[in-house]
């Protein structure tokens, strides 16, 4: 016999979906599901593969309820999830913030699991028509004025006396939750039918506690998402709260940013907005926006990382803003006929799968230090073909990291340079052996930058030798550049009179992030 499918359905009110709703609605759609989102007024940014359904034939807006002290539409939807599930049938109620980790199947309509060992939400919740639970839920918050027993009995008393003396307590005054997961533990206990509860791990497998660690990239979830986990509870309001604070999505190597890769969903096409902060007088204070580096073109005189963006290379402000950097080192220089080599000319190549042989079909920062340095004499390699790019100032060398024979013949070919740039595959032991040819290049007081320190390819790395951040951190530390490789220690260490001094900075120069970009000058 065939399994049943269910239909989910959500409520969004009116306005645009971020993209955690996306991302949330967008997995059921991707798991199979038949999806309709219920609304009062206009959308966007609604996924593609979505009913969208007039919410009116559910539960007219009329006496619209939120809760007094929060103002959250809970009340309302408490009351639209269980009229929608009288209504329709083999359908389950998702919220927003609900993530379908695989299709949700149930042998008897009952879809609804506990949060934690007192509660059982209603966050996912899948009742029969017919449903003793169902129908006591009905019944309850038919009465905006209803007198919960589930809070203690000095609490009841409290409603009872207040409603005897004609000032009865409205639901929206009621604690958060009346209508809600309190009201679904209570009936689902009363009837029995709490039985057919998920465990934990079936629809909360993060409490509200361990909900950062969504956040945190590299975090393993095997201890919470397991074969048994249907649904992720994102907790819509405070994730939005938090990653609005941020200003910035989910960390790609995160639970959340990984999904959102998974879906192909956009944080900037669907941003998540600021809750705009007020004073003491109650007054909203006007956001301050951040300001982009296409926002500061035409400031002064054009600089780097304009020119980084103009031409579309990763090293402008629009990804990792080495160019901040280089601006500050580079400028005295700027109308100087100095000499500068990259390694590394274009963006995936063998690093990222590519093979060699590949073709190419641009050369970003060359364009970019061509513009920068209009004296200069600019130098590339890169294992795959440049050299259809002709420019008067500027020479090509087709050479492979990973050859010490054949980068031997090219540097013999090679003359002194004021700045070295290695951009190429980002694998230590080519930026180390790459390192150790071409410094003797290095003019006096000339710069030998490495980018990528933090973004090493596997399929380059071998098991337990050191990575360059690793090696430049132990000369900064004791003076000494210390190796798995004795050979390559001493190698390096005959190198330390000529270094003036090494920088070492982190990701978007920001003290939390990891070590991504050295630069050196030599003496």
């Amino acid at each position: 016999m065939a399994k049943q499918k269910y239909t989910i359905a959500a409520l969004w009110m009116e306005g645009p979906l971020s993209y955690l709703e996306q991302l949330c609605m967008k997995s059921f759609v991707d798991a199979g599901h038949h999806t309709v989102l219920y609304h009062y007024g206009p959308l966007a940014n609604v996924p593609d593969g979505i009913e969208l359904a007039d919410a009116n034939e559910i539960l007219p807006q009329t006496n619209f309820l939120q809760h007094e002290r929060t103002g959250s539409p809970a009340l309302h939807s408490d009351l639209f999830r269980y009229k929608m599930l009288k209504k329709m049938r083999n359908t389950i109620w998702a919220d927003t913030d609900a993530y379908c980790m695989k299709p949700f199947e149930t042998p008897n309509g009952h879809f609804y699991g506990w949060e934690s060992s007192k509660h059982i939400n209603g966050g996912v919740l899948g009742l029969p028509h017919d449903s003793d639970t169902l129908n006591a839920l009905l019944d309850f918050t038919s009465d905006e004025f209803a007198i919960p027993s589930y809070y203690g009995p000095e609490y009841e008393a409290e409603l009872i006396a207040k409603r005897d003396a004609g000032d009865p307590v409205h639901a929206s005054e009621q604690p958060w939750g009346v209508w809600g997961p309190h009201a679904v533990t209570h009936f689902l206990l009363e009837t029995g039918e709490s039985r057919f509860a998920l465990p934990q791990e079936g629809l909360y497998p993060f409490t509200f506690k361990d909900r950062r660690f969504m956040l945190k990239r590299n975090f393993d979830t095997t201890p919470y998402i397991t074969e048994n986990t249907f649904s992720v509870h994102l907790y819509g309001r405070r994730m939005r709260a938090r990653l609005g604070e941020a200003g910035e999505p989910p960390h790609p190597k995160s639970l959340i940013g990984k999904l959102l890769t998974k879906h192909g969903i956009d944080p900037a096409k669907a941003p998540i907005p600021r809750k705009p902060k007020k004073a003491e007088d109650g007054t909203i204070i006007t956001p301050v926006t951040a300001v982009r580096p296409a926002d500061k073109v035409g400031r002064g005189k054009l600089n780097l990382t304009d020119l980084a963006d103009k031409y579309g290379t990763d090293k402008g402000g629009n990804k990792f803003r080495y160019s901040e950097a280089y601006q500050m080192i580079m400028q005295p220089h700027r109308n100087r006929a100095i000499s500068l080599l990259e390694l590394g000319l274009q963006d995936g190549g063998p690093e990222r799968g590519a093979e060699p042989d590949r073709e190419t079909t641009d050369a970003p920062s060359i364009r970019m230090w061509l513009d920068y340095f209009q004296k200069g004499e600019i130098t590339g390699i890169d294992v795959s073909d440049f050299s259809w790019f002709k420019e008067d100032r500027f020479t090509f060398h087709q050479c492979d990291l990973a050859d010490e024979a054949a980068l031997d013949k090219t540097v013999d070919q090679l003359g002194e340079f004021d700045f070295i740039i290695d951009d190429a595959s980002h694998a230590s032991p080519h930026q180390q052996m790459a390192f150790l040819k071409l410094f003797p290049k290095v003019k006096s007081g000339g710069f030998y930058i490495i980018e990528g320190l933090r973004g090493q390819p596997r399929r380059f790395e071998p098991a337990k030798f050191t990575k360059t951040a690793d090696l430049f951190e132990s000369y900064l530390k004791d003076g000494i550049f210390r190796h798995a490789d004795t050979k390559i220690s001493d190698q390096f260490n005959d190198l330390r009179l000529d270094i003036s001094g090494v920088m070492l900075l982190p990701a978007f120069f920001m003290k939390v992030k990891q070590t991504n970009l050295m630069i050196l000058q030599k003496r």
